[in-house]
């Protein structure tokens, strides 16, 4: 095993935005942490045997070009592109965590099947299931048509019951417990750098689980934005252009709603922006706080060695410019 040591002190993390503090960004995998620093993404693992293991590799990103940087258009992109290295990332996770050996990278087609898969089933979940409940609430006398707003009312109360509910079943299934308190490990690790003190173990056991620049926070805004959005223009859209029969209105209406998805993840996603842009007034404060109470459902309290894999995951996001109070416990780097 070998024991890497912090080497000089260069530059600490990139700006979320203009003058903003340094952001350090990550997500819990299988039985370690993913973090990313700029253009340069780490994971670090702990194998059955106890052993920590780590890598790091450049981030696959969609955003290189000037026109894909810029305000509401850069949202959607960077979804994309979060989504794809945190597959990969969970895959690699899992050959460490249940194999322990190392396995091939998972193929372009994989990779895109994968992620197909994964974005379908969410849209299905959270656009095609909540029109149709909202339908099922008209035939019960209990909601309108697409035209009105207890339709999207509905909707957007089957949505959030839908995203609470799955949070609340799966923090049952012991796996997933062990993956949110690594969630936590991840946000105390980056405190403890945020707050440019020594980060161990120790240090980073006293900060708070939760951290305002949280992807929770991202998914309630896609969520809150989408309600909004669905109630104030689709019945414009009806208005403009109504088909005939109830079947061609309601698809008409999922695919219309299925298309604002792009408009929707880019508009939360400065938002987010924003809020951070706020720092720790008034506003800023409220419009995090609905996700700082989330991530008490999506996180939990680690333990001295989930730090000690997060701790390396930072080691290894920050690489040469990592500080010696970045300290980070022994471990190997997979080549």
């Amino acid at each position: 095993m070998i024991d890497h040591r912090p080497t000089s002190w260069s530059r600490l993390c990139m700006a979320l935005t203009s003058g903003a503090s340094c952001t350090i960004g990550g997500q819990a995998v299988m039985e370690g942490v993913m973090m990313r620093n700029g253009d340069r993404l780490a994971i670090a693992m702990r194998r059955p045997d106890g052993e920590i293991v780590a890598e790091s590799r450049p981030w696959f990103s969609l955003t290189r070009s000037a026109w894909l940087k810029r305000p509401f258009v850069r949202g959607f992109p960077i979804l994309v592109e979060t989504l794809v290295n945190g597959i990969k990332a969970l895959n690699r996770s899992a050959e460490q965590a249940v194999e322990g050996e190392t396995g091939e990278e998972l193929k372009p087609w994989q990779l895109a099947a994968t992620l197909a898969v994964s974005v379908a089933m969410a849209l299905g979940l959270f656009v095609v299931v909540p029109h149709l409940f909202s339908i099922g609430m008209k035939l019960l006398g209990l909601g309108g048509d697409v035209e009105g707003l207890s339709f999207h009312m509905w909707d957007g109360f089957f949505k959030f019951a839908v995203f609470i509910g799955y949070i609340v079943a799966i923090s049952f299934v012991p796996d997933i417990r062990r993956v949110f308190q690594y969630h936590g490990a991840e946000h105390k690790v980056i405190r403890a750098f945020e707050a440019a003190g020594d980060v161990t173990p120790d240090t980073a056991m006293h900060h708070s689980r939760l951290h305002p620049r949280c992807g929770t926070t991202f998914l309630l805004f896609v969520l809150s934005i989408s309600i909004i959005l669905h109630a104030v223009l689709v019945p414009l859209l009806m208005l403009v252009w109504t088909p005939s029969g109830a079947f061609a209105k309601h698809g008409v209406t999922v695919l219309f709603k299925l298309l604002l998805m792009i408009p929707i993840s880019a508009l939360a996603y400065e938002t987010i922006r924003y809020a951070a842009r706020l720092g720790e007034g008034l506003t800023g404060t409220l419009l995090r706080a609905p996700g700082m109470l989330l991530q008490k459902l999506t996180t939990g309290e680690p333990d001295r060695e989930q730090l000690e894999v997060a701790i390396v995951a930072l080691r290894e996001a920050l690489g040469d410019d990592a500080p010696q109070s970045v300290r980070a416990p022994a471990y190997r780097h997979l080549e």
